[in-house]
């Protein structure tokens, strides 16, 4: 069996031993992309950390001097996160007192007998390591952190892995207190750091690379006995009618609220829509509305699915999510644990991701080589129930014509980035359906036909869209071919939002509605920049071009072009922000609400059952105590969520995943035995 020596565990507690260095690979759905390599003389860690997948990747460098307990008592970091913004943080701490600064700036606090331990901002995943063995060995494993809060660990379980001939004993801690999610770490049987895993990405110690399914596996079975622990504490199911009584329905067609109504549920339909008052029969739940608004529950249209934000969406009311792109064993593993009720999750319907070979390839998508490779792909999807395709940077565009046609013939929806050193009307011209992200569709105005956007450069380059004439003739030229063309355009324009205009510091706009009750660390994280600048002239830059994506697409609305509401964030609240800016494109609140629900309803041939709340529909949608056709923002206070007729309350999620819950449930009265587990 191959493990480190007991002399790396001393290493780290100990200065003066010498430890031999660490090397760990970082591998994307099997595929090796990047590396963590540690160095160690003593108490100093010299930390390289660089992996780069679909394009963009962190770089970071950490130099790390830690005393005679293993805390870090001197660490700088620096170099460039995911999307290229600059890293330069640090802490120390001397003479009692501790200080630090990251991109939300400085800070300052005791440093005692008795200290926290930092949690850096933007360090690499080995600093998870240095956390958990610091917490091994505190009294309750649980501890202060700077910049504040507490953390904890918990064990889960010892395993040995074996694969290919070789051998490690290893045990799956979770770090708990700091994020929305506990953080995984796998330490082998002398405490020393093995790696982590998502159910996508991992990192391993080198050597051991066979393991890396193995560990992925872990960490989605460790993921989900959470959510199932999680969904037995907050899904409320029914056996016997449910009444929502004295609420008004929003009408999607009317755009407008109802008189006040009573909404009855049985099983996952809605029986029927009543006036309010009117009699009950025996044995019915009934929830009181007071008053307050039910709403058709919502579709996020630009979603990556996974386990840690599938409750999320739906305490914040989407309860159907288009899947934009994902590893297609992953989803639908995961679609078969909502279906059952296992965990809890909205509906979804899957996009088959096809992407081009090349250096930059997305590695979750289904990759090709050839046309006759990408044509089979596209057959493969046909037979498998998806409802559309997504292209994506690396394809070439010369098979687009022919894909889109094979696509069609199937049944299947065509949409998706624009193949590098191409544009998006050289993609409506082959018959593409949809266009993927504002970002995609106007590059091609700014761009040289040699420059490469399979690299940050698709985002970087958006600088230059202040530079246009917004009457341009080649911008005409685009908005007038989707209007001809029918082509719907998926902008997410919370992301570019984001990207374009977060400045260190500060909330991000996307957060500053709800920054406040988000864990400690999750600040940090929204106040951040995601796209780096130089200079408060290029920054300028950036802020003018994401006002020139709202003029493009307030354009694009007011011609008629169908703009679907979705993130590429996660949804959950930053959906609400989505929305938000969908107001700001020329709609009012109730458009707003018929956009996100039945019009995307319609547009996914989903309207029979979904989109809006009459009888004998699904029991999808969700309860605000106030008007939210007059004011938007109440899409925040949710108070109840019924997703498939399965009873949530936000506020006893919430607290699940460290937040503050922004509405208190509705009073529920229950004969004895309605509920079942």
């Amino acid at each position: 069996m191959k493990i480190l020596t007991a002399l790396a565990l001393l290493a780290v507690v100990l200065p003066g031993f010498a430890a031999e260095n660490q090397h760990y690979r970082v591998l994307m759905a099997g595929e090796d992309i990047g590396h963590l390599r540690v160095e160690q003389t003593g108490e100093r860690l010299s930390i390289d950390f660089d992996y780069k997948q679909n394009g963009r990747g962190p770089t970071i460098a950490e130099a790390i001097t830690v005393d005679n307990r293993g805390f870090p008592i001197d660490w700088t970091i620096a170099g460039q996160t995911t999307f290229g913004s600059a890293v330069d943080e640090y802490f120390r701490a001397d003479d009692g007192v501790a200080r630090w600064r990251d991109a939300t700036g400085p800070g300052s606090a005791a440093f005692t007998d008795n200290p926290a331990f930092y949690v850096n901002q933007n360090g690499s995943a080995y600093s998870n390591a240095l956390l958990a063995k610091a917490l091994l060995a505190a009294p309750d494993q649980r501890m202060a952190v700077y910049p504040g809060g507490e953390a904890s660990i918990v064990k889960h379980m010892s395993t040995t892995l074996s694969a290919q001939g070789i051998e490690a004993n290893i045990t799956a801690y979770q770090i708990l207190g700091l994020d929305t999610a506990p953080r995984l770490v796998f330490l082998d049987e002398n405490n020393e750091y093995f790696g982590t895993a998502t159910a996508r990405f991992a990192l391993v110690r080198a050597g051991f690379e066979a393991f890396e399914k193995q560990l992925r596996g872990l960490s989605e079975a460790l993921s989900t006995e959470r959510f199932v622990n999680i969904q037995a504490d907050v899904a409320h199911h029914y056996t016997d009618p449910v009444r929502i009584r004295n609420v008004r329905v929003f009408n999607a067609e009317a755009l407008s609220l109802t008189d006040l109504s009573d909404v009855i549920i049985y099983g996952n339909r809605i029986a029927s829509v009543q006036v309010a008052g009117s009699p009950t029969t025996d044995q019915e739940v009934i929830i009181e509305g007071a008053g307050g608004t039910l709403v058709p529950g919502m579709y996020e249209m630009h979603g990556h699915l996974g386990q840690d934000n599938a409750l999320l969406n739906i305490a914040a009311g989407v309860t159907s999510v288009r899947d934009m792109g994902n590893e297609n064993a992953v989803l639908e593993d995961l679609m078969r644990r909502i279906d059952e009720g296992v965990i809890a999750g909205p509906r979804i319907t899957r996009s088959c991701f096809i992407e081009g070979d090349s250096e930059f390839a997305s590695a979750t998508g289904e990759t090709v080589a050839t046309l006759d490779d990408a044509l089979a792909m596209v057959r493969w999807c046909g037979a498998r129930d998806f409802q559309q395709i997504k292209l994506y940077n690396s394809m070439k565009p010369e098979w687009a014509q022919a894909l889109v046609a094979e696509a069609h013939r199937l049944g299947l929806r065509v949409a998706g980035h624009v193949p590098a050193f191409s544009t998006a009307d050289n993609m409506i011209s082959a018959g593409f359906d949809e266009i993927t992200h504002a970002n995609q569709l106007m590059l091609g105005w700014v761009l040289a036909p040699t420059e490469d956007t399979r690299t940050l450069f698709r985002f970087t380059a958006m600088k230059r869209f202040p530079a246009l004439d917004i009457n341009a003739d080649i911008i005409e030229a685009t908005l007038l071919s989707m209007v001809q063309g029918n082509v719907v355009h998926d902008p997410t324009m919370t992301i570019h939002e984001h990207g374009l205009t977060a400045i260190d510091g500060q909330p991000a706009p996307m957060a500053r509605a709800i920054i406040d009750h988000l864990p400690t660390n999750e600040q940090r994280s929204l106040k951040q920049e995601l796209f780096g600048t130089s200079s408060a002239e290029e920054r300028a830059d950036y802020v003018a071009a994401f006002e020139f994506i709202m003029t493009v697409l307030t354009k694009l609305h007011e011609r008629g072009v169908l703009l679907v509401p979705g993130t590429d964030l996660g949804g959950s609240f930053f959906y609400h922000r989505e929305l938000e800016l969908f107001e700001q494109l020329g709609l009012t609140p109730a458009e707003v609400l018929k956009r996100a629900s039945l019009d995307m309803a319609d547009y996914l041939g989903q309207s029979e059952d979904l989109g809006s709340i009459e009888k004998g529909k699904y029991a999808d949608f969700f309860l605000v105590p106030g008007d939210p056709t007059k004011n938007l923002d109440e899409i925040r206070a949710i108070q109840m969520v019924v997703s498939d007729g399965v009873i949530y309350f936000p506020s006893e999620i919430y607290p699940k995943f460290g937040i503050r819950p922004f509405s208190t449930a509705p009073a529920v009265t229950a004969p004895s035995g309605a509920k079942r587990p």
